[in-house]
């Protein structure tokens, strides 16, 4: 006697009903692995013509046609604003780990825990490939090479212009100079002993 109920999912009992089941576009498939394989081909070739080289191969983040050439850096990084200062990093998604530093959005979240850590991590070729900054510097033409050369000719005679000053009135300001870094290094090392000794009477 056959059985005419129902399964769970709705169909037929006895399990030879998978139209529940997901199903998988295998074209779709076939053709993501056909990309990765000719991608990690392209990166194998890219790799080895770097070790041939001698240099280092580093993944780009961005395809070629979104590279900029690396050009010196025409502002300074002013770290110096946050002196005394704290950033409290939350652990979001973005951010790798929470606490106390300085946060790279571009490589997703990246803390460190001092500028100078920073400051290195923004002249690798790590970060440098995900900003879209190529390694490669760019040719000087014959036009650049002079529009530097007048400019330094120009800054060489603005210096030339500047008045020289009298040798005793350099070594006063000198001293001037140096009697204010005593006094702060004094005024420092006076706060230290207090802090330490009000830490003591704890």
């Amino acid at each position: 006697m056959a059985d005419n109920k129902a399964g769970a999912y709705g169909g037929k009992s006895g399990g030879g009903d998978t139209d529940f089941r997901k199903t998988y576009d295998r074209e779709a498939y076939a053709e993501k692995a056909r990309e990765r394989e000719n991608k990690e081909r392209e990166e194998g070739k890219a790799r080895y013509e770097a070790k041939m080289a001698g240099k280092k191969y580093h993944r780009r983040a961005s395809t070629p046609e979104e590279m900029r050439l690396a050009t010196a850096r025409d502002a300074r990084l002013d770290v110096s604003k946050r002196i005394g200062t704290t950033q409290l990093v939350k652990n979001t998604g973005s951010v790798r780990f929470s606490g106390i530093g300085w946060v790279c959005e571009i490589c997703n979240g990246l803390s460190f825990s001092n500028n100078h850590e920073y400051l290195l991590h923004t002249q690798s070729p790590q970060h440098m490939a995900r900003a879209g900054i190529s390694l490669d510097v760019e040719r000087a033409n014959l036009e650049m090479v002079r529009e530097r050369l007048q400019w330094l000719s120009r800054k060489r005679k603005e210096a030339s212009k500047v008045e020289v000053l009298d040798l005793d009135q350099r070594l006063d300001e000198r001293r001037a100079e140096e009697e204010k870094e005593r006094e702060e290094k004094r005024r420092k090392r006076n706060e230290k002993r207090r802090s330490k000794k009000q830490q003591d009477d704890w």
